[in-house]
């Protein structure tokens, strides 16, 4: 994949590092990356251009839209991914009437301008790195929330282990340490001295940092983030003054490359975003203080609320916030100095190192990578095909009309008029395979067809076999068969055991026949249950077991699963994503589009009786939203 990245970086900000981390992740994958921000000097061997994004002149404007579009057209870009509101902006106008998707990752609040209502400017995706920032982009920016995803900005997690393992605490005075004095107890304001962050920083060296240094004679400050003239000025003043009465023990870090050495050098981090993520996995306690709000010392009992704002730097909702400067020197006083000092610190590291496993589970660069990776995928095949592709549900094709009150049949004779009626309107069969390996790439969309329609037969009854393989092959096309993982199940037992008409079931020779013929396998489940009144652990076998029994019995790969009835929930589309699946197929639910839920995909019923028009409306791109509309769901 051909993946521009498109960012403002006057600020090297976290925002910045994350863009850079993804870039270098899909690179190491194999993808052609490049990244386009007002500087090209970045600390990566991604190539990277410069343009000043950040320059809002109207003219520079549209200058950086037509350098968009040259770089679009040299390196043949199949996505641009945008990381600021000015990129969005851009980009949005550079990608304007392509099949080019944009998404862009929402960093932080953003604010409401004419554009913004006048225009789609964030794309066809945004990404919301915290829920409070999810929330902000619905209510109050007004974006349906079926084009948000959730995602946070990614760390790579093992470079911190590494450094981890490695790490060894300094025990060198102050003076002549790189990160720790000994004896001394340290706090790290890390984060910009300029903007907002570094108005807390003036106010913390004005209400919090005196009365703590008075306190304690042993107290060391580091400045980490940025250079003292980036403060207000009367930060800096209030710096000189507070090194003059306490001796120098506040200290102008500036910006620095070894970030995680500080973190661990340090008691207490105070930091918001990727500085705070970085303490929690490196186990150093953290104030969580951003420009939002404050949460204080993060332990197990406020945990949840710091992911949802990235630490303090967003809210939900638009309202001035002015932090409470006395509670963070309370705060900090009295984790620094009680008595129990010692006892708390182990506690709050013990309950970070429990925690490692959500901070894994929500920031490793790694499962982010490929989320978003799974987000271009599917932007790109939206943007190639935007219509509804029909996906038809057959069961049993009987010679004879048979006694079932369920109706899922449709005749020999019935069924070749199907396929007379698609035949005649252009309709071209496909698989799910061959709709993974187009919206992988793999198949070009010049030449995925313009009006594909997926068959698709469960259970595996015998008169597949005898019925409909033959007139599908007569008429040159394919399906998806659904089959039980269970090769023992030779009739229909779900139904005919409650009164419905007994069917056989294929025998294995038979159903290795249709994956000889080109078909598609998919799988059933192992016995037809109903998986919705089944627990997580019974699930889980159900899908996984029929999987493996399939690809081990008929040698083929196995990537989309059918859930019986149409029973579903999030639980049981968890275990299907789980089992290895990449489709979950329902019935008569999902989306308007296979891309709104790749394990919720919408598939139509098909009756013994099909008129001509219901044929003409169940394959009309139109057909799912006036189902939507008809049956409200």
């Amino acid at each position: 994949m051909r993946i521009l990245h498109t960012f403002s970086a006057d600020i090297l900000a976290g925002s910045v590092f994350y863009a850079i981390s993804l870039a270098e992740k899909h690179t190491a994958e194999g993808h052609q990356v490049f990244l386009l921000s007002d500087r090209d000097d970045l600390p990566t061997s991604v190539p990277q251009f410069a343009l000043p994004i950040g320059n809002r002149n109207h003219f520079q404007r549209f200058k950086n839209i037509q350098f968009i579009k040259k770089i679009i057209k040299e390196k043949d870009i199949q996505v641009v991914h945008a990381h600021s509101r000015a990129a969005s902006w851009v980009s949005y106008f550079a990608v304007l009437g392509t099949k080019i998707p944009l998404i862009s990752t929402i960093h932080g609040r953003q604010h409401i301008h004419a554009s913004v209502k006048l225009f789609d400017i964030y794309g066809d995706r945004l990404i919301a790195i915290c829920e409070n920032l999810r929330t902000h982009l619905i209510n109050e920016i007004k974006i349906k929330p079926e084009k948000i995803s959730l995602l946070a900005n990614g760390f790579d997690l093992d470079n911190l282990e590494a450094f981890t393992q490695a790490y060894q605490m300094p025990t060198t005075p102050f003076e002549e340490s790189e990160h720790k004095p000994r004896k001394a107890k340290v706090i790290s304001w890390i984060g910009r001295l300029n903007g907002g962050k570094g108005e807390i920083a003036t106010e913390l060296l004005h209400q919090v940092f005196p009365k703590l240094l008075e306190k304690c004679n042993l107290l060391n400050i580091n400045l980490i983030g940025g250079k003292l003239h980036e403060l207000p000025l009367q930060g800096q003043k209030q710096f000189h003054l507070l090194n003059e009465k306490f001796g120098n023990r506040v200290r102008e870090v500036g910006f620095i490359s070894d970030v995680p050495a500080w973190v661990k050098g340090s008691d207490l981090v105070i930091g918001a975003g990727r500085v705070a993520i970085e303490a929690l996995y490196l186990q150093t306690p953290l104030l969580a203080l951003g420009e939002a709000t404050c949460h204080g010392i993060v332990e197990e009992s406020n945990l949840q609320e710091c992911l949802a704002s990235n630490f303090g730097d967003i809210l939900p909702t638009k309202q001035a916030h002015k932090h409470d400067y006395d509670w963070i020197f309370s705060e900090l006083s009295t984790f620094l100095y009680p008595q129990n000092y010692e006892s708390r610190t182990s506690n709050i590291k013990h309950q970070t190192s429990n925690n490692q496993h959500l901070i894994k589970d929500c920031y490793d660069i790694r499962k982010i990578a490929t989320n978003v990776l799974e987000i271009y995928k599917s932007e790109i095949a939206r943007k190639a095909h935007p219509r509804f592709i029909p996906i038809l549900m057959y069961h049993k094709i009987p010679d004879q009309p048979i006694a079932s009150p369920n109706k899922i049949f449709v005749t020999k004779k019935n069924f070749e008029k199907h396929l007379h009626f698609f035949k005649l309107r252009g309709l071209k069969p496909i698989t799910f395979k061959d709709y993974r390996d187009f919206r992988e790439g793999k198949i070009a969309a010049t030449v995925f067809p313009k009006k594909p329609i997926i068959l698709t037969f469960d259970d595996g009854y015998a008169d597949n076999y005898t019925n409909l393989l033959p007139l599908m092959e007569r008429y040159g096309y394919k399906g998806v068969l659904y089959l039980l993982g269970d090769f023992d199940v030779r009739y229909n037992f779900w139904d005919a055991d409650q009164g419905d008409h007994k069917d056989e079931i294929m025998s294995k020779e038979q159903k290795q026949t249709f994956v000889a013929k080109g078909w598609e396998i998919g799988s059933h489940t192992l016995t037809h249950r109903h998986l919705s009144q089944l627990c997580e652990v019974e699930v889980f076998n159900e899908i996984s077991q029929a999987k493996a029994n399939l690809e081990k019995e008929l040698q083929t790969e196995i990537i989309s699963f059918a859930y019986p009835y149409g029973d579903l929930s999030e639980m049981v589309k968890t275990q299907v994503r789980k089992s290895g699946h990449l489709f979950g197929i329902a019935t008569d639910s999902g989306g308007m589009h296979i891309e709104d839920d790749l394990f919720q995909i919408f598939r139509v019923n098909m009756f013994p009786e099909e008129s001509i028009f219901q044929l003409y409306k169940k394959t009309s791109s139109w057909y799912r939203s006036y189902y939507k509309k008809k049956r409200g769901r």
